[in-house]
């Protein structure tokens, strides 16, 4: 299954094989953000606010934890390559603490809760990011190609699709409704997923293979690449972007299975729902890179996510007894949306790595990615607090037939303006994006030139 990587235009196999790896990571993380919230309050038995506080607190850790492993996986040396083995030792941590994350303990007191949940959450950050942050920071490494790396990400978005889409529907054959009385299968299916989420890391170990020219590169401090990163126009410009948008992606995740359940009052058709949104977006995926093509990121970006602001804000007016076929009509339409927001921010990422080797004679892969993968957390451990605190404000209470108009009215404003709003500010960013397609060419025939002077310079040495 060895592959490698010398050229511009990647095999498909290659893309196969490395997109694959998103599956275990999507697995987890929708579970994680459509699911646990609602496991805390419904089943455990937490208080809102105490659920999301805990799963908030636990991701401070990720301000160490990201730019450290970052740092360490530019840095690493091994036959494997610096970002390989990370994979390879990591995937079996990775599901044994997963799955312990969906284990409710004989304790009966919230604090004691709160803390062993809390402290399941660091541990799941710790491995995730010690699996993940390596294998995202090989795109740029696969190709340096524009086209190219939006096509690798098509790939490997198809897979966190599917992944997705695997974790919206399957647990509720599994479990049936979150319920306490469900707690052992709850259990069951997160050890399931556990095993699903492993998996696909070894592959991508068995089926790339690094470039070792930047494997031997000489490496910058831990200083000197945070310097870097924060200096980097378009990389923070992108991180802009990436942050808004997932963090939108996370609000509307937690918070999408409350609106059903207690506004539309279709919690039996959720999984159908969500099948709708993500077998749509996976349908999608290849319209947003043919736009990318065919434009650049910046403009296929700014039209997917404003087109998808507009569906959300649509959704919001949907009253409870809309005919099915017109929810479905909606999640379709968001599913084009979250098509694009899967493809074009993972897209432009990797640009500003060649801008950076331009500007420093360095690159830094693994800490711009442990950055995005600490935005991206950030996102996450932002929206699940506040929706929980939000959640309690306004007299949420599990389980019972009727809400409150207060809860209800913090439901749907979560579930329209909030997102769009964030949608909103990510486009604003992508407007000031300043490395298109023809800037990102001549940054890569300007780096050309330089390594062949370079190698003609240590050649005329021996």
């Amino acid at each position: 299954m060895a592959l490698t990587v010398a050229h511009d235009r990647l095999a498909r196999r290659t893309k196969l094989l490395y997109g694959i790896g998103d599956a275990g990571f999507s697995l987890t993380s929708t579970l994680l953000a459509v699911y646990y919230l609602l496991f805390l309050t419904d089943v455990v038995g937490l208080r809102p606010d105490l659920a999301g506080l805990a799963i908030g607190i636990a991701r401070q850790w990720d301000w160490v934890n990201d730019p450290l492993i970052g740092h360490i996986s530019d840095r690493t040396r091994s036959r494997w390559g610096r970002r390989r083995p990370f994979l390879l030792f990591g995937f079996v941590p990775f599901a044994i603490v997963f799955a312990l994350m969906w284990w409710r303990p004989p304790i009966q007191g919230q604090g004691w809760l709160a803390a062993y949940y809390a402290a399941m959450y660091i541990l799941y950050d710790t491995v995730a990011t010690f699996v993940y942050m390596p294998y995202f920071a090989l795109t740029p490494e696969l190709t340096p190609d524009y086209d190219e790396r939006t096509a690798l990400t098509t790939y490997r978005m198809a897979f966190s699709i599917l992944g997705s889409l695997v974790a919206f529907t399957v647990p509720w054959m599994i479990i049936g409704t979150f319920r306490p009385e469900n707690a052992a299968r709850i259990w069951l299916n997160g050890v399931i997923f556990a095993v699903l989420s492993a998996l696909p890391l070894f592959l991508t170990f068995l089926g790339t293979r690094e470039d070792p020219q930047l494997v031997m590169e000489a490496q910058p401090s831990l200083v000197e690449s945070l310097k870097a990163a924060v200096k980097n126009r378009p990389f923070v410009f992108s991180a802009g972007i990436f942050l808004l948008t997932w963090l939108a992606v996370d609000v509307i995740q937690a918070i999408l299975l409350y609106f059903i359940k207690y506004w539309l009052y279709l919690e039996e058709q959720s999984d159908t729902i969500f099948a709708v949104i993500f077998v749509t977006a996976l349908i999608a995926l290849p319209l947003w890179e043919w736009a990318s093509r065919h434009t650049n990121k910046r403009l296929a970006y700014i039209w997917g996510i404003a087109f998808w602001a507009a569906v959300q804000i649509v959704l919001v007016l949907v009253k409870p007894g809309t005919p099915l076929t017109v929810i479905f009509g909606l999640g379709a339409f968001a599913g084009v949306g979250v098509a694009a927001a899967h493809v074009l921010p993972w897209s432009i990422i990797p640009d500003s790595v060649e801008w950076d080797e331009l500007r420093t004679g360095q690159r830094h892969e693994g800490m711009f990615y442990s950055l995005v993968m600490l935005l991206q957390k950030i996102a996450a451990g932002l929206a699940l607090p506040l929706i929980g605190v939000s959640l309690q404000w306004a007299g949420y209470a599990p389980n019972v037939a009727e809400q409150q108009p207060g809860a209800l009215t913090a439901i749907r404003a979560m579930t329209g303006p909030v997102p769009a709003l964030l949608l909103c500010g990510g486009i604003a960013f992508a407007a000031f994006y300043p490395l298109g397609r023809q800037g990102h060419r001549q940054l890569r025939e300007e780096l050309s030139r330089r390594r062949a002077a370079a190698r003609a310079q240590e050649g005329g040495r021996s």
